[in-house]
């Protein structure tokens, strides 16, 4: 009799939460609020980079840290995009319960695969962060042990830390009438790059603190190998798990080319702006927003090609322009606030003119960037759907990923318009 009333009650919830609200301005001022809230964590973007200038001393230790942590941070991020995409997804299918406890089995399933993608993206990135670091630096073996320490230490320590506040707050969210497809992955992005950066920093911290900080950091990296062996044996032959492994490696394969890409265009601009340092304050704030704008697109498309309330039509983005317009508006009111932070931050004084300036530049950045990534997040999640494809496994994992390049090429584009 409890279970039944507990099923009848949480279906009744999942009725309440999945009601679509189908006039266009309830959906704009919906998705406005709730993407003003969940973009106001991209306020953390510069605190992920403040928690490594802290302990800015680890990175005059070897020359391959600097570069093995965007890597992790965006890898981090696809993972993360993955995991939460997923999760708001099943919520609100209700093939996820929003609880820890007893959930189902697509739940389990669902955190598996987080930690079997965790181990096969770590070792991609091994792989990469070897070839790299041999033919820029010339690196021996032990180095390179500790550049595969370094990245499997960071992402296990991360798999402990960020799935667990993923599914809190898809469940916080959900129980409270909020969409988790605008709160989830805007929040989480954000959080992840605090989160991993302090995972990058104590990984780094046990393998440079002597003999027993290395083997501490090596057993945890043998008991984070064995368990997700173990995790592969028992659950690989599910189809659920061998039909994402294999797509998902694909979406690996897309964005390392990706990341790789964003590198040179920052340096494009670093030629620029020349002593703008208020640029470089809010250069992740910029990535993070949108990127998380595209989430939010994103999500919302998959979600309701999943329901059967969307048509898999490239045409029919015309009626997702409710959720675009409020995420777009969201964006440009907080690239207002980051301009007045970050001219403090840099200068700590605020000039007018100044102001005006970088307001201008970045609102012709959001003008810009909003619009592309929230086509191409809107044709990812249509063209999977409709090749048979789980949209999941690849929207918001490659959309996180090039966003970065969009906001990266559009702020150059902004930049070479303002000040030539």
């Amino acid at each position: 009799m409890a279970t039944n009333r507990v099923n009848e009650e949480y279906s009744l919830m999942r009725e309440d939460a999945s009601t679509e609200i189908t006039h266009p301005k309830n959906r704009f001022i919906e998705t406005l609020k709730q993407s003003f809230f969940a973009l106001s964590f991209d306020l953390g973007g510069l605190l992920a980079g403040s928690i490594l200038l802290l302990f800015s001393d680890l990175l005059s230790f070897a020359p391959w840290i600097i570069i093995i942590y965007p890597s992790i941070i965006s890898m981090r991020g696809v993972i993360g995009g993955f995991f939460s995409g997923r999760l708001s997804t099943a919520l609100h299918l209700g093939t996820v319960r929003p609880s820890f406890l007893n959930n189902t089995r697509n739940f389990k399933i669902l955190v598996y695969l987080t930690a079997i993608l965790t181990l096969q993206s770590s070792l991609m990135m091994c792989a990469l962060a070897y070839a790299v670091n041999v033919l820029l630096w010339g690196v021996g073996m032990i180095e390179s042990l500790m550049i595969f320490s370094a990245i499997l230490t960071t992402m296990g320590l991360s798999l402990f830390l960020v799935s667990p506040v993923t599914v809190g707050i898809s469940i916080l969210s959900f129980k409270h009438g909020l969409d988790p497809d605008i709160i989830v992955y805007p929040v989480m992005s954000t959080l992840g790059d605090i989160l991993v950066t302090l995972c990058f920093v104590f990984s780094l911290k046990l393998l440079f603190s002597g003999f027993l900080g290395s083997l501490s950091a090596w057993l945890f990296d043998a008991a984070f190998i064995f368990f997700t062996i173990l995790l592969l044996a028992r659950h690989g032959k599910l189809n659920e798990i061998s039909r994402t492994i294999k797509e998902f490696s694909l979406t690996l394969f897309v964005v390392t080319l990706i990341v790789n890409l964003t590198g040179n265009l920052l340096g494009r601009i670093s030629g620029i702006i020349g002593k703008r340092s208020e640029i470089y304050v809010l250069y992740p704030a910029l990535i993070d927003t949108i990127g998380d704008v595209g989430s939010i697109v994103g999500s919302t498309t998959t979600t309701k090609l999943a329901l059967g309330t969307a048509d898999s039509s490239f045409k029919a983005i015309r009626k997702s322009l409710p959720e675009i317009g409020g995420a777009f508006l969201s964006s440009a009111t907080w690239f207002l606030f980051f301009s007045i932070i970050s001219l403090y931050l840099a200068h700590k004084v605020i000039i007018l003119n100044n102001l005006l300036e970088l307001a201008a530049i970045l609102l012709t950045l959001n003008i810009f960037a909003v619009p592309i990534i929230a086509a191409i997040s809107y044709g990812l999640a249509v063209f999977t759907f409709r090749n048979g494809l789980d949209p999941d496994n690849f929207v918001i994992p490659c959309e996180s990923s090039l966003a970065d390049n969009v906001t990266t090429a559009c702020l150059l584009l902004v930049l070479f318009l303002f000040m030539r």
